[in-house]
């Protein structure tokens, strides 16, 4: 589904991706995993295209997207999840979640409202706070809010920066329940997550980063049980066994 290749990017003249490559098939969920300043917030908002591409490809469908500018990226379905929600705080929930669904709003209103009925049975605490303003609410109820928001859109690939970010942990447990959910519902994600045992546990596939390169990749149960991972990334700690 997703192909990049060689791709380099950064703030300014300042390159931070030195040509990162990497794929994600139709159906997967897909982390980077890495300590800070890696890169992978970068490569989120750039395949977002958020942030300038200095060189390398992106395909997407075997279509190369490498040119094409943010609105157009997110009418082929392509939708983040930023780290920091950006919600319209001012807004009321249901609001913000109408405005997720601007990219499919000439579907039937059929569509839209069943899309509405998914995301609220996902998180009925939406339903709660439905004419509450975003920025009144709790930190992991805001989060679920920017992640209806995204579901609202349809996407077709999922991107998650840093989703469970200064949530409690009970927020968190209930987040990665929803991701999974999420992945028997057969939604491509890629996820980019601080918890980075938690994430290789869902994921089907990783990549590892260090200062703006792929320095591992492989099946994710392969790279939560590697030593070197678990050691360099992880931290012995972080590991839990199955």
């Amino acid at each position: 589904m997703l192909r990049i290749e060689g791709l380099k990017s950064g703030y300014g003249k300042s390159e931070v991706l030195h040509g990162v490559s990497m794929s994600i098939n139709a159906g997967q969920v897909v982390t980077i995993i890495g300590a800070n300043g890696a890169g992978k917030s970068t490569l989120v908002n750039t395949l977002s295209k958020l942030l300038p591409i200095m060189s390398g490809r992106i395909e997407f469908d075997g279509r190369d997207i490498t040119a094409l500018s943010a609105s157009d990226v997110v009418d082929l379905g392509i939708i983040q999840v930023p780290e920091g929600r950006k919600l319209f705080g001012p807004l009321t929930v249901d609001e913000n979640l109408t405005l997720g669904s601007y990219r499919v709003r000439h579907a039937p209103k059929a569509e839209l409202t069943d899309r509405r009925k998914f995301v609220l049975d996902l998180f009925p605490r939406l339903a709660e706070r439905a004419t509450q303003r975003a920025a009144t609410l709790s930190g992991g109820e805001q989060q679920m809010v920017a992640l209806g928001r995204a579901l609202m859109a349809g996407p077709r690939l999922l991107l998650l920066d840093e989703l469970t970010l200064g949530l409690a942990p009970i927020v968190i447990d209930e987040m990665f329940e929803t991701l999974e959910r999420l992945k028997r519902e057969g939604l491509t994600m890629l996820l980019v997550e601080q918890r980075a045992d938690a994430a290789l546990a869902l994921a089907d596939h990783a990549y590892v980063m260090a200062t703006g390169d792929v320095v591992a990749e492989g099946p994710a149960p392969d790279l939560r049980n590697d030593e070197r991972v678990r050691k360099a990334y992880l931290g012995e700690s972080d590991i839990t066994s199955d």
